[in-house]
């Protein structure tokens, strides 16, 4: 079911119906979000999103999802959740991580050129920046043969404006932390430039002290985040599809967390 707290700052964002809409009359967008989040709690078919649960065909949820996607709603809610969160001081500002994460794709590629002119790998990757809490600020999905460092300044201005606190919406971190996959000195320069203080080891020298202690939430904000059983092995082959589960996840570990600071 989806929590009434959770509904009341997802119908607000949700595009309207045309008043006068040819055929049957469309299933309630509430119950089409509990198909959808079935699935993505679930990993399965659309097509076998049983009937009996009320949520629609697995069509009618599809539908659905794409358009609310292109209407921007996951985005939406993923920022008035942490400008939320923002609000009461449950994001760490101070420094944001970084990493990446492969995810293997449901139809693997069979064709050995194919394989070849990927680099080998097949399926897709996660790139990852959060806050020092573990907050998800942005997550970009890339062919699995992507390397880390190209998607450094993307993940960076990709940090919506997050409001909730006097003044102007914050975008920018204080610092941001990488391993030596992000080693690379014009990143830095542009970092520095952004007035955001780049922590990253290099590449042939010993790890800056205590990074693995500052670094973990990053792992774990991934573990929760493949928690969701749909991110976990990526079905779409549309990437705005799956990015559309991707910004739902973000939003439900910032719920979640939200809910817990909350007295």
């Amino acid at each position: 079911m989806v929590d009434n707290e959770l509904w009341a700052l997802i119908e607000p964002l949700l595009p309207p119906w045309p008043e006068r809409s040819p055929g049957p009359r469309p299933v309630s967008d509430r119950l089409c979000l509990q198909g959808i989040l079935f699935v993505l709690y679930n990993d399965m078919a659309w097509q076998l999103l049983p009937l009996e649960l009320g949520f629609g065909s697995g069509q009618t949820c599809w539908r659905r999802l794409d358009r609310w996607q292109k209407a921007g709603v996951f985005n939406q809610l993923h920022q008035v959740l942490l400008a939320e969160l923002n609000a009461i001081g449950e994001l760490d500002w101070s420094r944001a991580c970084v990493d990446g994460s492969h995810i293997r794709a449901k139809k693997e590629d069979p064709t050995p050129v194919r394989r070849r002119s990927t680099g080998g790998k097949t399926g897709s990757k996660h790139h990852l920046i959060c806050d020092g809490h573990g907050t998800p600020f942005k997550v970009i999905t890339s062919a699995a043969n992507a390397n880390d460092v190209t998607q450094t300044l993307a993940l960076v201005d990709g940090i919506p404006p997050v409001a909730g606190q006097p003044g102007r919406p914050r975008r920018r971190p204080g610092a941001l932390l990488g391993d030596k996959g992000y080693d690379s000195n014009p990143n830095r320069d542009a970092l520095r430039k952004r007035r955001i203080l780049p922590v990253i080891s290099r590449k042939g020298r010993p790890n800056i002290k205590e990074m693995g202690k500052l670094r973990y939430v990053v792992e774990q904000t991934f573990a929760l985040l493949h928690h969701f059983k749909r991110l976990a092995v990526r079905w779409e082959r549309r990437t705005e599809l799956h990015d559309a589960f991707v910004s739902l996840a973000c939003s439900l570990t910032c719920f979640r967390r939200l809910k817990k600071a909350r007295p």
